[in-house]
């Protein structure tokens, strides 16, 4: 016999190249270390807001504290800063209790007003003076606790925001300012932002980090010094002037004698010719309002988000003028199809109605929808503008503030503690209430 050796075994052969499994495309990136994203879809927003629309219809305007609450939970948690999201703990029940809260408190002092109106002498004369001075003073004290409210609902990294600080503080510095800018035709807008945000940011924090201002009233004086040249100069220039070229002595005579010769006397008095200017300049600073206004928006966002300081941590903006012109053309085309779409269903309501009266007459009937139709269509499309609105400005003015930030310091919140953080929905449905709430 002879001996055999066992063999070294065959080599298995490859497997073909067809049936090797395709390597999986990269998952997105995540932002760099330093970076800002918004990553919500705009046609989900778009359901959203058409939902809620038709929901607020249906109960009367009540739903409006849960679709408040569902944009606040879209925004908030589709923003990304520096790789981690934010997140609105936040309840529509929350808003609903404050807000009948701010409405009980609000119904006597309405009442007093209401029956010093019908006093006599001094208090009969005061009393709507102190009304809008009381009202709007309480106005801005519901502007600074909703803020308070919004930031004990924002979390990040698992930390809230707060806001100390006396809220009539800010109410009497807001007041003031706002007499200023009346006073100044607007000249003194720059400085009121700055002071008032100094003051809010200064009570602001994240978990124990301070917040600050650092914006330059001058800086945005001197940014917006040529719009308010083309805007206001116009405008006050016709009032002088008209008010230069009526004859007031012959307008009180005229006013004094009546009669039918007295349209006469004002028309040589120069009252109609005056009119016509003071018409034609306020027509000009309204037309460049409109066309200046996004140049004026997007100047002061950027000037607002270049200010922002937390610690170390620092924030520049790069938005573009040309994209917030962008999305308010876009806002301006969907407005101006919709009310196409409004005048052809009008137009096919009256021809409803026309026929109705035709057939039966004036009826019952036809009386109730002469009246239902024209309020069903003005809610129906203050509704639908709205929704328009925040889909197609507000929803991308978010969008671009957001990504177009700079962050440089973020290691400053890396080391941030929590720190206690209240804050009450009162403070939101008063300035719901009111009418002088935001997102």
């Amino acid at each position: 016999m002879t001996a055999t050796t066992p063999s070294e075994p065959a080599p298995q052969p490859e497997p073909p190249a067809q049936d090797m499994p395709a390597e999986e495309p990269p998952a997105d990136e995540p932002p760099a270390s330093g970076g800002t994203r918004f990553t919500g879809v705009e046609r989900t927003f778009w359901r959203l807001l058409i939902r809620g629309a038709v929901l607020l219809l249906v109960s009367l305007g009540i739903y409006r504290f849960w679709l408040a609450t569902d944009i606040r939970r879209f925004l908030w948690s589709n923003t990304e800063v520096a790789g981690d999201g934010l997140e609105y703990i936040g309840t529509a029940r929350e808003l609903l209790l404050g807000f009948l809260i701010a409405i009980a408190l609000l119904i006597p002092i309405n009442a007093l007003f209401f029956v010093g109106a019908f006093a006599k002498g001094i208090v009969a004369q005061l009393s709507g003076f102190a009304a809008f001075a009381v009202l709007a003073l309480l106005g801005q004290f519901a502007v600074y606790r909703a803020r308070r409210y919004r930031l004990t609902r924002t979390v990040y990294r698992g930390l809230r925001f707060h806001q100390t600080g006396s809220a009539w503080r800010y109410a009497v510095c807001a007041l003031f300012w706002w007499g200023m800018m009346a006073a100044t035709f607007g000249l003194a807008y720059p400085f009121a932002q700055a002071s008032l945000e100094r003051l809010k940011l200064g009570h602001t924090f994240y978990g124990d980090l301070r917040g600050r201002f650092e914006g330059s009233g001058f800086g945005l004086f001197f940014r917006g010094l040529l719009m308010w040249l083309v805007v206001m100069v116009p405008f006050l220039f016709g009032i002088v002037t008209a008010a230069n070229v009526v004859d007031w002595d012959a307008v009180g005579e005229a006013m004094r004698r009546g009669g039918e010769e007295a349209m006469t006397r004002l028309e040589a008095a120069g009252v109609f010719s005056a009119l016509v200017f003071a018409a034609l300049s306020f027509g000009w600073s309204v037309v460049a309002a409109a066309v200046l206004y996004p140049v004026f928006q997007a100047m002061v966002l950027r000037w607002w988000i270049s200010g922002l300081r937390f610690g170390e941590l620092t924030v520049r903006s790069r938005l573009r003028t040309s994209s917030v012109y962008g999305l308010y053309m876009r806002f301006v085309c969907y407005a101006l199809l919709f009310a196409l779409v409004v005048v052809l269903l009008a137009l096919i309501g009256l021809a409803i109605i026309g026929g109705l009266e035709a057939w039966r007459g004036k009826g019952t009937l036809t009386e109730v929808l002469t009246v239902v139709i024209p309020i069903g269509t003005y809610v129906v499309v203050a509704l639908a503008y709205s929704t328009i609105y925040q889909a197609s400005v507000k929803l991308r003015l978010w969008k671009l503030g957001f990504e177009s930030l700079e962050l440089e310091g973020v290691e400053a919140l890396d080391h941030v503690k929590a720190a206690a953080a209240t804050g009450s929905a009162v403070g939101e449905g008063l300035a719901d209430a009111l009418h002088v709430g935001g997102i």
